[in-house]
């Protein structure tokens, strides 16, 4: 993977799970990685331990910030060849107790700031015939939920953003990809185990084997690498006929 040498990306949501996972995997390929979140503390340690990154911070609810991110990316580093859109949140409810407040801020974090921050990097990936966009979806983004309305909305909306972006991106060297991922041993999925045995009424305990890892032919939660080196891929050379993709890495949960 030497082609992603001296490569400059831009991955939000990086201080911990998956986007810290990604941050490395490019690292360790010679990717020069700005690392976003809105967890300074976390963010600043995260950057500090990944050779050559640098961090920001940003709240993607924020437009203004999702606009400095890059810009202050590009004038640290001259451009920007990739970018991770992870940053996201969670919320747990059904349809007719979901606050609308939570219903905004998760649209905006998780489908309006990866089309702003898109938007953003577009035109240098453009004149530089070349870019690589990777937009981290969920099984959610192919299959529904019950009481996860605002997030499973996002992410089916993220998936369309994708392939727009593959079609338009395709003639200027830039291809745009989805991964949708099962779910995954990270923070976030760990702060939802008391909001879903509340919801589906059964005990914290229960809830990986009863609710997270049921659907799927292969019963256990992911790690945040198996998403990063993912990730990875779909940026080489290798994966340049590779757009307008939903990736499933399951565990088969969409084989059913």
């Amino acid at each position: 993977m030497a082609e992603l040498e001296g490569k400059v990306a831009i991955v939000t949501g990086a201080a911990s799970g998956i986007g810290l996972a990604v941050a490395h995997d490019l690292a360790r390929r010679g990717v020069r990685v700005t690392v976003s979140d809105i967890d300074v503390e976390g963010g600043r340690a995260a950057a500090a331990a990944i050779p050559g990154a640098r961090f920001q911070a940003a709240d993607m609810a924020n437009s203004e910030h999702v606009q400095r991110l890059v810009a202050e990316t590009i004038a640290a580093e001259g451009q920007v060849d990739i970018l991770v859109n992870n940053a996201g949140i969670q919320y747990v409810a059904p349809i007719t107790e979901f606050p609308e407040a939570k219903w905004r801020q998760i649209i905006e974090i998780m489908l309006t700031a990866p089309f702003l921050l898109t938007k953003a990097v577009l035109p240098g990936m453009y004149a530089r015939k070349w870019g690589r966009i990777i937009n981290i979806a969920s099984v959610h983004a192919l299959r529904a939920s019950a009481f996860k309305s605002a997030y499973v909305t996002a992410k089916h909306g993220l998936l369309g953003l994708t392939r727009v972006t593959a079609l338009e991106g395709a003639e200027h060297g830039v291809t745009c990809n989805a991964i949708c991922p099962s779910y995954v041993r990270t923070p976030l999925v760990e702060k939802q185990i008391a909001d879903q045995a509340r919801v589906h009424g059964i005990p914290e305990s229960e809830v990986v084997e009863k609710i997270m890892v049921t659907e799927g032919a292969i019963h256990r939660l992911l790690e945040p690498e198996e998403v990063a080196q993912l990730v990875t891929y779909l940026c080489t050379d290798a994966a340049s006929g590779i757009t307008g993709s939903a990736q499933t890495i399951d565990c088969g949960w969409t084989a059913h």
